[in-house]
């Protein structure tokens, strides 16, 4: 390329980047710093380029307009020089622990045009082929995690290495409502296939976002030398040098690209996506579009390809409530909304849990994995001890067979949880947690015989997911240091943990509370004592609804199918994986504290009065296709005058349902604001990142000024802005 042809693409993509600059105010800068390297056995002068935006790997580098700005600018100059001869490569790679994690988000939500939302893509494009075209070998060393665009210009490279260490690599953007946009939708099957590609731009991210490690992504073809985290650096140059000098050939195996093979492998895909989002979720079918055109389209042609669809899904609204989810989750839920000055809260260096149940047995393992703290779990006979300490050494020993814990860490865990049928045991605690039957009278008097033995600071906290705190708390001597700490099942899994302030509850249990939470790893949400807090609260009134209208008439398939793409399973799907009692007890207390509202399933009472584990049965396995079980059809009785919804009328009348309960929730105190109920529907009901929770996909349905007369968000926190 001439000094003119690169002068006018310089300009080209500033004019593009004016476009959209200002939308960015708050862009952290990563820098593009090309330093010289004496490559090893004479092969040459070669170019690295380090990607570091100066902070540590908890933020880590992403692409904003003026960063791609400055990579241009270095990527000009090292054209110039290999044209002249002075090098014979060019590397990219990342500061410690860190490539580069994709696009800059933060001036998403103020792009109000489809002419800036273009510019985006185009930019990125322009950019990342400035590496791909230049005149000698170019490389990407992966040292660390990468994802979107950060795969995306590692792909833009003739040759890529990746550090065995690397702990995410991702094109997650269908989990956000977007795309691989700038090159991953036509290079990655192209490299290593369509069937692999799919795997990692469509099946990954629809399963809660999945991540591959560094070994999974080079076993997939996406790099071709993987080499030990130590010595990354030192030898990818040296192979760097060796594929230059030609002492080392790349051969990667052939792809296949026939056609009825590849579009089987789309086909499947597609249904795929119409079971997890019911066709409600616009990216990943666009995504799969561009992956069965990329077989026969040109490098041109896709690009300008996914700049369009990219340019569309960035005016959508499914984007914008990914991105108000992910705001959420990223900073409301650091930031947890009435929780008292971090300060008060007391040290924890011992745990007591009661009982040694599943639930115990997991809290227990969670705390002494996160504290590192000792933990002393009790019950009622010594089997029962010895099994619940038992799964926690089970569950270590697990994760050091996967070579996911040293053996000296497993020792540890294993060492810090023992178990007693004697209370005195927690004298010494300064947090104790019950995990025992969902009765109030159990509860009440598990705590009282706690509070005798423990000192006046130590915490009592409940793990109940839906009695009264207060009441709980009322016969204590000391009912201040009452809190709720409701944990989601699986608990190593969920994020959710609803914190429950009771009417006695001091500020410093409370803060406690949400620094041990902070500890767990967990995203803590705020609730006032009230029936089932927050997520089970919604589920029980969302459950109450789907069992009426099937009381009612509606075949049960019909039902089910009305919430692909709303919830994470179907309703009676759903009800197998909690439990019918659990979900029977719930929509129990609820219908006494709300009778009005609250619906009891009669199906539900005889499906757990008959012993039944669910609604359907799995021939294939738990992962196969669920089947109504016939003995479950049994139990349905037929109502004289059947009201028969179709599903859309199903899911008008539950989500109509939903927007009355959160509005009532909202007037009543139970969480701070719609974004705590929306923080918590995602992390403890595992809704969809594209309909921002619950309260955005009311408002964009029209279901909330409906039912409530007005929307629960302003103009713009989760829409394309007007």
């Amino acid at each position: 390329m001439s000094i003119d042809a690169m002068k006018t693409d310089a300009a080209k993509t500033d004019a593009a980047r004016a476009d959209f600059t200002d939308l960015f105010p708050d862009e952290v800068i990563t820098m593009a710093m090309s330093r010289d390297i004496t490559l090893p056995r004479g092969a040459g002068t070669f170019v690295l380029i380090t990607l570091d935006n100066g902070f540590d790997h908890t933020k880590p580098n992403t692409f904003g307009p003026a960063t791609l700005s400055g990579l241009s600018g270095a990527l000009s100059i090292a054209r110039a020089r290999a044209e002249a001869g002075e090098i014979v490569g060019v590397g990219l790679t990342g500061k410690p622990f860190i490539f580069a994690v994709g696009a800059d988000l933060t001036g998403i939500p103020r792009v109000a045009d489809r002419a800036q939302a273009l510019a985006i893509g185009r930019l990125g494009h322009r950019t990342f082929e400035q590496f791909r075209t230049l005149p000698v070998p170019t490389f990407a060393f992966v040292n660390g995690a990468a994802m979107g665009g950060g795969v995306e210009i590692a792909l833009s490279a003739a040759y890529r290495s990746i550090s065995a260490g690397v702990p995410a690599i991702a094109l997650p953007e269908c989990f956000l409502g977007l795309l691989p946009g700038w090159g991953g939708c036509f290079m990655l099957p192209n490299l290593i296939g369509v069937e692999s590609a799919l795997k990692v731009i469509i099946e990954n991210p629809l399963n809660t976002n999945r991540m591959l490690k560094g070994p999974q992504a080079f076993q997939l073809g996406m790099a071709d030398m993987m080499f030990e985290p130590a010595t990354f650096l030192e030898d990818s140059l040296s192979w760097a040098a060796d594929v230059i000098t030609g002492r080392t050939a790349v051969d990667r195996p052939d792809i296949i690209r026939d056609e009825a093979v590849c579009e089987g492998a789309i086909a499947a895909a597609k249904k795929l996506v119409q079971d997890k989002t019911g066709g409600a979720a616009p990216a990943p079918l666009r995504a799969l579009e561009l992956m069965s055109a990329a077989r026969t389209a040109t490098r041109e042609e896709a690009y300008a390809a996914e700049d369009e669809a990219e340019a569309d899904l960035l005016m959508g609204d499914e984007l914008r409530a990914s991105l108000y989810s992910f705001n959420l989750v990223q900073k409301r839920a650091k930031r947890p909304a009435g929780a008292p000055d971090r300060s008060l809260a007391r040290p924890v260096t011992k745990v007591g849990i009661v009982g040694a149940g599943l639930m115990a047995s997991q809290l227990a393992m969670l705390f002494a994995k996160r504290l590192e703290v000792p933990i002393v779990m009790t019950d009622l006979d010594q089997a029962r001890v010895d099994k619940g300490v038992g799964y926690v050494h089970a569950e270590v020993d697990k994760l050091l067979g996967k070579g996911r814990i040293s053996r000296d860490r497993a020792n540890r865990v294993k060492a810090l949880v023992t178990g007693s049928t004697d209370k005195a045991g927690f004298s010494d605690a300064e947090f104790v947690i019950e995990a025992v039957f969902e009765e109030i009278k159990i509860k009440k008097q598990v705590l009282a015989d706690v509070e005798a033995v423990v000192s006046p600071d130590c915490t009592l906290a409940t793990n109940t997911s839906s009695l009264s705190i207060t009441e709980m708390a009322a016969d204590l001597l000391h009912p201040g240091r009452v809190v709720g700490f409701h944990f989601f099942n699986p608990v190593a899994v969920m994020p959710l943990l609803e914190i429950i302030k009771g009417e006695s509850t001091d500020d410093a249990t409370l803060a406690t509370a949400f620094a041990t939470g902070k500890k767990l790893k967990k995203t803590t949400i705020l609730a006032k004592d009230s029936p089932s807090f927050i997520a089970n609260r919604l589920l029980g009134r969302f459950m109450g609804e789907v069992g009426r209208i099937v009381d009612e008439g509606t075949p049960l398939e019909v039902a089910d199918r009305a919430f692909a793409g709303f919830a994470p399973m179907p309703p009676f799907v759903l009800v197998g994986m909690v439990g019918p009692a659990i979900a029977l007890h719930n929509n129990e207390s609820l219908n006494g504290a709300f009778p009005d509202r609250f619906y009891v399933s009669e199906t539900l009472r005889r499906l757990v009065a008959a012993g039944k584990p669910g609604f359907y049965l799995y021939p294939e396995g738990k992962s196969g296709r669920p089947v109504l079980d016939p003995e479950v059809v049994g139990l349905m009785e037929t109502t004289a005058n059947p009201v028969v919804l179709d599903i859309d009328q199903v899911r008008e009348q539950v989500l109509s349902a939903l927007a009355q309960e959160a509005r009532l929730m909202l007037d009543e105190g139970v969480v701070e604001a719609p974004m705590d109920i929306d923080l918590a529907m995602i992390t403890g009901a595992g809704f969809a990142f594209w309909n921002g929770g619950l309260t955005p996909l009311l408002d964009r349905t029209g279901i909330s000024q409906k039912v409530n007369g007005k929307p629960f968000l302003p103009p713009g926190a989760a829409t394309v802005p007007a």
